[in-house]
């Protein structure tokens, strides 16, 4: 017997994850001790003291796209997250490119943090193993099978080893910025300027900063795509991406005050791939670097299965409308995980991985790649703020907290996405162009095919608070059905933001 997409019939494990593994999920989602090593830098030198201040007005927007995946899951509970509220919302067609969008951002993302990975394992035991490309790539490898490993096995073991993989890594960042911001012989004197718009100019721009911090807090929204395994309640639903935000926010922006602080933007510009160490020794001299490096790893081993859990349930809820093969929609008997989904994704990304690691022109095609990533972020993140907008767009009005929370903001947000979308296309290159919209307009053939074969994905289904919002409370009893008033579901709706 078939069964609606949007509830937990779809067969993987319900009611593994609880509200706290939903948090700790959308921060290791975001990685932050990754972000650290790998995007503060960049951001630094290309803004400068004007750091803090993108940071903290690119997380309000975001906070908007929080809000519309809050509100989207509450009337919809899948998987498959805006590839099918989007669908749903505004059409099925935008909903498929943005499920697509996202599988192949994720997929990219993969293959950019696995030979990282490998070389900041091995720089824990010397320096000189980690400039050794085949041995890196080998240790990645390793890294990277293993997460995909616990991805397979399922929610049964991935909180346990999430828990400790984010709690580590947060701690070691946390210490070693406080520690930095008491310590005497600064290179610079805090100002609150530096959250103002005073530093930035032609060769500090606002947009230029802003491109790099939008792909900062990207992977939050991984707790959406496992709401078919989360046992939580009505008004718990959607908080793991909220506080994901605001913690990653926090992390990034301690960590750039203490940077700009104690060694000062010019170091970080002299020496961007090395300014890890540079801040550890600093704080701590001799074996700080290392602990730095050390919160790198947990970090890119724990986003790592963030990346592959975002690309698997999003392709298993696709398989499972059969808007692609229906094979990537089968789940393990056993371990109630998307088998076929998985094994094709870890499979792709390997084979990427080794490609860009061995071969010269390989190296540079995933750079452009990820160069594109971003137009794949704001465009899924630019949809689902639209989406909650148009589903919620009855309500409105209701209350002064219903329009600002339900509609403003997530309309902000998608609007800023829109321009961080049109902003992105002059700065990249044409091949980086050419790959990141190339890989959307892949997403056309089997999109059109499945078009073709009349799947139900592609017949109206619209959201309506009205109609379809229905909340499982944890031991209040069986979940409203269809004898639940109208006006009485709307109310659960449009309460508790």
């Amino acid at each position: 017997m078939s069964r609606r997409p949007g509830t937990h019939g779809g067969g993987l494990r319900a009611g593994t994850l609880g509200t706290f593994d939903s948090i700790v999920m959308a921060v290791a989602g975001c990685g932050p001790a990754y972000t650290v090593a790998a995007t503060i830098p960049a951001l630094i030198a290309t803004v400068g003291v004007a750091s803090p201040a993108v940071l903290l007005y690119c997380a309000i927007p975001m906070t908007g796209i929080a809000l519309a995946f809050r509100h989207l899951g509450r009337l919809d509970v899948n998987a498959g997250a805006s590839y099918a509220w989007v669908a749903r919302t505004l059409h099925p067609f935008l909903g498929f490119l943005s499920g697509w969008a996202l599988v192949v951002a994720a997929t990219a993302f993969l293959v950019s943090a696995t030979l990282p990975a490998g070389s900041a394992t091995l720089a824990l035991v010397s320096p000189d193993l980690a400039a050794h490309t085949g041995l890196a790539t080998a240790v990645g490898a390793g890294w990277f099978l293993l997460m995909a490993g616990v991805v397979a096995l399922g929610a049964r073991i991935s909180p346990y080893t999430r828990r400790v993989l984010t709690g580590v890594q947060l701690v070691l960042l946390l210490a070693f910025a406080v520690a930095a911001l008491a310590k005497d012989g600064n290179a610079a004197e805090f100002s609150l300027s530096w959250f103002g718009f005073g530093h930035f100019d032609a060769s500090h721009s606002f947009v230029a900063g802003a491109l790099i911090a939008v792909f900062t807090y990207w992977g939050w929204d991984v707790a959406s795509n496992l709401n078919e395994e989360t046992r939580t309640s009505r008004r718990s639903f959607g908080l793991g991406g909220l506080i994901g935000v605001a913690v990653s926010f926090a992390v990034f922006v301690v960590f750039t005050l203490a940077t700009i602080i104690l060694i000062g933007t010019d170091a970080v510009r002299e020496n961007p791939d090395g300014f890890l160490s540079v801040l550890g020794d600093a704080v701590w001299p001799g074996w700080g670097g290392r602990l730095l490096v050390l919160a790198v790893v947990l970090s890119m081993v724990a986003t790592l299965e963030t990346a592959l859990l975002q690309a698997t349930r999003t392709l298993f809820a696709m398989g499972r409308d059969r808007t692609v093969p229906a094979a990537f929609g089968r789940i393990h008997r056993d371990w109630q995980t998307p088998s076929v989904a998985t094994a094709t994704v870890a499979a792709v990304a390997l084979l990427l991985f080794v490609v860009s690691a061995t071969a010269g022109s390989g190296t540079q095609f995933v750079r452009d790649a990820l160069s594109g990533v971003g137009l794949h972020i704001a465009f899924y993140y630019a949809l689902a703020g639209l989406a909650a907008v148009v589903a919620h767009r009855k309500v409105l009005f209701r209350s002064v907290g219903t329009f600002v929370f339900v509609g403003l903001w997530p309309l902000g947000g998608s609007l800023f996405m829109v321009w961080i979308f049109a902003m992105s296309v002059p700065e990249l290159t044409g091949s980086a162009l050419a790959i990141g919209l190339g890989a959307l307009a892949l997403g056309l053939v089997p999109m059109a095919f499945s078009r073709l074969q009349g799947v139900s994905y592609f017949r109206p289904r619209p959201l309506d608070p009205a109609q379809d919002a229905f909340y499982e409370e944890q031991g209040s009893g069986p979940v409203p059905g269809p004898g639940l008033a109208a006006a009485e579901r709307r109310d659960d709706v449009l309460t508790d933001f």
